[in-house]
């Protein structure tokens, strides 16, 4: 038992009042001040969801480039209250910390621990003002805690249902199908470490992957349903929305090329690159590879401690991406919580990390600023703020590898 001050549901009622607070804030700024303090994104939002309800295309509102399932959801909006969405983002929010506090559960009994995971999601500064400002990504946050907490307890079959949705959202949690695939055992055996083979003839060596990557009933099971329940949305809404639908919720995404600034190093490269669309489709496909064979090393080395793997892979995804934007940092902050148990960093190394982190930051948006409000040709200052912030996730990345202290058991089952 958490103690009284820090019990799960005392949490997530401060949570919640907290959020609220923020709403009506935020509502009273956007009335009287120049500067609004809702996200742009949730005008976007709250007028696709209007073509929809109307019967129409939510893409035929400019720049939606998301689900039509969002668009649904938010159709209250329309009919009830323009705040409905806000209301709903921060349900989602209070969703992932309770899928927060039940994967913690597993991995450790110390109460102060848990309660302090939960407030590091909960009571977050960015979880906070994301999801009261209207943006959507407190959604991700649940569908991918969801999917990891249904995962561990065995539930393949719900996991894989909600994995595949959560896909469907966005397309960054595909990351996660190769230490899934590897974390079911199945009746193909016990794996073996990849450690083990170090001594092993190469020969040997190799049997034991090819026995690592054994296809089992399990694991074709899990995959056969997430395929049939992407391929379901996927279907209903081409027939609904035909190529457009295509277009903008996957190919978008998959093509993007962000030659404006944002915090990947990669995009000065771009950038430069802009004027000849064959070299900077090229150069796309070559800073991919990088990223590709990190997420593989990660899921082939950690795929044991999925909760750990996930962060990883997550983090190597924003960090070494070709498009990076601050919301994408919620996507491994999500998963910052549930790898506290595992990871076993002195409090003033944390806290370094974590300065240094905002820190880079800070320093690119400084930049930013005097490009987009100064009107200074600052492109090479941001290039090189985005240079120093890699660097520092580089170093936080190897942080955490570092002090990385494996579950000495299987995570256990809730009753």
């Amino acid at each position: 038992m958490l103690p009284p001050i820090t019990s799960l549901p005392v949490l997530l009622g401060l949570a919640l009042l907290t959020r609220l607070t923020l709403i009506v804030y935020g509502e009273w700024q956007d009335r009287v001040m120049l500067v609004k303090y809702t996200d742009i994104d949730y005008s976007v939002f709250t007028d696709a969801a209007r073509y929809a309800w109307e019967g129409h295309s939510p893409y035929e509102r400019a720049t939606y480039r998301y689900t039509p399932l969002l668009a649904w959801l938010l159709t209250p909006n329309i009919w009830l209250h323009s705040t409905f969405g806000k209301l709903l983002f921060c349900c989602f929010d209070l969703l992932a910390g309770f899928f927060i506090y039940r994967i913690i559960s597993r991995l450790t009994l110390n109460k102060y621990l848990i309660a302090g995971s939960l407030v590091l999601w909960l009571f977050n500064p960015l979880t906070l003002v994301v999801s009261s400002r209207g943006n959507a990504e407190s959604i991700m946050s649940f569908l991918v805690l969801a999917t990891l907490d249904l995962f561990v307890s065995g539930k393949y079959a719900l996991s894989a249902i909600v994995w595949a949705i959560s896909v469907h959202f966005k397309i960054y949690p595909i990351t996660y199908a190769l230490p899934m695939y590897l974390s079911i055992r199945g009746h193909t055996g016990e794996t073996q470490n990849q450690d083990a083979t170090i001594n092993r003839t190469t020969w040997k060596a190799l049997q034991d992957i090819l026995k690592l990557f054994r296809p089992n009933v399990e694991r074709i099971k899990f995959f056969l349903i997430s395929l049939t329940t992407f391929s379901f949305l996927t279907v209903g809404f081409y027939y609904c929305y035909g190529w457009e639908f295509l277009q903008e919720t996957y190919l978008h995404h998959l093509t993007r090329s962000d030659t404006r600034h944002n915090f990947s190093p990669f995009f000065y490269l771009l950038y430069l690159t802009s004027a000849w669309t064959q070299l900077q489709k090229f150069l796309s496909l070559v800073v991919f590879i990088p990223q590709a064979i990190l997420l593989v090393v990660m899921a082939m080395k950690y795929y044991e401690d999925l909760p750990f793997c996930w962060f990883l892979q997550t983090f190597v995804f924003v960090s070494f991406n070709k498009v990076c934007t601050s919301q994408y940092f919620l996507w491994y902050l999500t998963l910052l919580p549930v790898i506290l148990p595992s990871v076993k960093m002195s409090r003033f190394q944390g806290g370094f990390l974590a300065a240094a982190w905002f820190a880079g930051q800070a320093i690119w948006l400084y930049f930013a600023y005097l490009l987009e409000f100064q009107g200074q040709n600052t492109f090479l200052h941001i290039w090189l703020a985005s240079l120093l912030f890699f660097g520092i996730n580089c170093l936080i990345l190897r942080a955490v590898i570092r002090n990385h202290s494996p579950p000495s058991s299987s995570m256990k089952k809730l009753d």
